[in-house]
């Protein structure tokens, strides 16, 4: 029996639905989602496994023009999608007019793969405006397949599965059959934890923040985990502890909470908060949270 196997790469705006699709998709929660644009911060690769193929979807951060180093770094992650997809997912939302980079939109529309746009969040449409999108992005991406879907809703999401097992090129697996990602267990508490930071917290917090899991031991009936939350400033610092603490614990019980269901087993988590000043804006500290790769 011939196999199929390849790189499926998804990219598009922030807040466009990337992470919903890729865990449906997968069938577990391996992107973080949250309301607030830039939540995806590094490329998570999702595998999926037939009998005869095996699909690696990549979920990238959303497309911005970077105005500090970290996004820079997170650009480079989204650039690299380019260079070994075999299928391209690019994602629009109703309502959208254009990708945030002219360069990016160009290499899709002159894609030498085959590229599927995905109209999503139709549920929060009409058919006027669904008619109308449709026709806007069939004249600006003819190279793509178009197909209208509703992630959260997981209209149309089977659909295009399916088209793109029928897509993939033959191939040996690359992974593993029995392999869910290319990310060890600390980077899943890691995001886990930034997903309640970015859930609890508004304004500058959550992008000032990074996690840093320092230990994780893993026995027969519990994982216990330490982690450190890395913030820019003292003030920072005073706002995610909270009074009395009562912030972060409520972190730390979201948190354990979601991390019980994703290992299946019972976790015992520790939280410590330490000022990191300027790494977003380090090349040394970015390279150690693992974003600068130059």
């Amino acid at each position: 029996m011939s196999h199929k196997a390849g790189f499926v790469n998804i990219i598009g705006n922030p807040n466009v639905g990337k992470s919903t699709l890729m865990n449906a998709f997968v069938g577990e929660k391996l992107s973080i989602i949250t309301s607030k644009a830039q939540t995806t911060r590094h490329r998570i690769l999702g595998i999926v496994n037939g009998d005869d193929f095996q699909i690696v979807f990549s979920d990238t951060p959303g497309i911005i023009k970077p105005a500090y180093e970290l996004q820079s770094s997170m650009m480079d992650f989204v650039k690299s999608a380019f260079e070994d997809a075999d299928v391209l997912v690019y994602m629009v939302e109703i309502g959208e007019k254009d990708l945030k980079d002219e360069a990016f939109f160009n290499k899709i529309v002159n894609s030498k793969i085959p590229v599927l746009l995905l109209l999503n969040k139709i549920d929060t449409s009409n058919q006027d405006q669904l008619e109308e999108q449709i026709q806007l992005w069939q004249s600006k991406v003819p190279n793509a397949e178009l197909y209208p879907i509703s992630a959260l809703e997981n209209f149309n999401v089977t659909e295009v599965f399916e088209r793109i097992v029928a897509l993939l090129p033959q191939s040996p697996p690359f992974y593993p059959k029995d392999q869910l990602t290319d990310k060890p267990e600390r980077f899943f508490v890691n995001e886990t934890i930034r997903e309640k930071i970015l859930l609890n917290y508004k304004k500058e917090i959550p992008y000032s923040v990074e996690v840093e899991t320092e230990e994780f031991h893993e026995d027969e009936q519990i994982i216990r985990i330490r982690s450190v939350i890395m913030v820019e400033r003292d003030s920072q610092k005073g706002i995610i502890i909270g009074h009395k603490g009562s912030a972060l614990k409520k972190v730390g019980v979201e948190s354990r909470s979601d991390l019980e269901i994703f290992f299946g087993k019972q976790i015992h988590l520790e939280l410590y908060v330490k000022v990191n000043k300027n790494w977003r804006s380090s090349d040394r500290q970015l390279k150690r949270f693992g974003y600068n790769n130059k």
